[in-house]
């Protein structure tokens, strides 16, 4: 049984000019761990109003030797979990710095200072070379973000995935289809008009293969990112934000960012506000509320459910960048993909899906659930 928290007087009450800090208290028990504890030290600091201006960044592909923090830093605190994660809390004139790391390469820096110049100068330094450049890539390979809520908030880990061109697999795709992501595939940055693409149609049609293909279609103006866990996402006003506003790059070189959503059926089915709250509302706000200006930010949902079955916010006009219905190819169409690979005989009158014409390729039988086929992509 967890012990009541017990409250530890870090500072006392601190004048900051016009606004007059009260004593700070944080609370501990018995489940928290030493890493808790610096997390907790590293905002005394800025809490009290000795160091108000604070900065902080994420990094990905963190070099084994780069210590992440300036060389004339005093240490003050540092602890490795059990799982390698590192925790360190340093000091300096002025400043203080919390610097986290994780085996993946992935850390986070969060720098408190005297003066917002002495922040960013320490950040700056403390990240200096310390990241690798990203690896050579060829062009079958787009760098794929992956988000969840992780112990101690939202994490990003980025890998480099296998994604086919969309010329090489558009002849898996009926021709009415086709032609529609024709256009999609071919979108600049200029060219977005609405924030939200949904893919809907049977399973194994190919959805997620298509998105792939479209992650590598606008690599060169848009990073695709794959929410692991959606639900979690539009439950969490923090996660949300943080996958929203978080890290944007202002520069010359913004890129948009495409948010991929799969299986997203309760999320935006008909009776999605009474069965997810607040959820649909926040995806609505995110591709044209409040929370959507100023973020060049796309939101991708694959669905099994039928159109008519989705809720009408969702598929109003002006909302959609594009509303692609993938369905099975033609009988005719499904026996020219086979090409003599496989039994055309098996095709039925209404066609096959692409999952159904893998398996009849390989000399499968048809799957029942058009379950994914690994050669066209981690998911049909």
């Amino acid at each position: 049984m967890s012990t009541p928290p017990e409250k530890l007087r870090l500072v006392e009450s601190a004048d900051t000019g016009s606004f007059a800090m009260p004593p700070t208290t944080l609370g501990l028990n018995d489940s928290q761990t030493a890493t808790d504890v610096i997390d907790m030290l590293a905002l005394v600091p800025f809490t009290s109003g000795e160091q108000p201006w604070a900065r902080s960044t994420r990094l990905q592909r963190v070099r084994g030797e780069a210590t992440l923090c300036p060389p004339d830093a005093r240490p003050v605190r540092s602890s490795v979990g059990g799982d390698g994660a590192r925790s360190v809390l340093v000091e300096g004139d002025g400043w203080t710095l919390l610097a986290k790391r994780w085996k993946d390469g992935n850390a986070y820096l969060e720098v408190s200072a005297v003066s917002d110049e002495l922040a960013e100068s320490v950040l700056a330094r403390s990240t200096e070379n310390a990241v690798e450049p990203p690896a050579d890539t060829d062009a079958s390979q787009v760098d794929m973000g992956f988000w969840h809520l992780a112990q101690h908030g939202p994490a990003r880990r980025e890998r480099v995935i296998s994604a086919a061109s969309w010329a090489e697999i558009r002849g898996n795709y009926t021709a009415p289809v086709a032609a529609r992501l024709d256009r999609l595939m071919a979108l600049t940055r200029e060219d977005v008009s609405g924030r939200l693409l949904l893919l809907h149609g049977p399973p194994g049609t190919g959805k997620t293969t298509a998105l792939r293909a479209l992650a590598r279609e606008w690599a060169s103006w848009c990073q695709a990112d794959c929410v692991l866990d959606p639900e979690a996402l539009f439950g969490s006003p923090a996660y949300l934000m943080e996958v929203a506003v978080g890290g944007d790059d202002s520069g010359e070189n913004r890129r948009w960012r495409l948010l991929i959503l799969e299986d997203c059926d309760e999320l935006i089915r008909g009776e999605a506000k009474q069965s997810t709250g607040q959820g649909l509302s926040r995806l609505l706000n995110l591709t044209d509320g409040m929370l959507g200006q100023g973020r060049d930010v796309l939101v991708a949902i694959t669905t099994n459910e039928d159109l008519t079955r989705l809720h009408p916010a969702v598929v109003r006009p002006g909302r959609c960048l594009a509303q692609v219905e993938v369905g099975p190819l033609t009988r005719a169409e499904a026996t020219t993909w086979l090409d003599g690979t496989g039994s055309a005989d098996a095709v039925g009158p209404d066609g096959a899906t692409l999952a159904e014409l893998v398996a009849l390729r390989r000399g499968e039988p048809a799957p029942q659930d058009s379950a994914p086929a690994t050669d066209t992509g981690f998911y049909l």
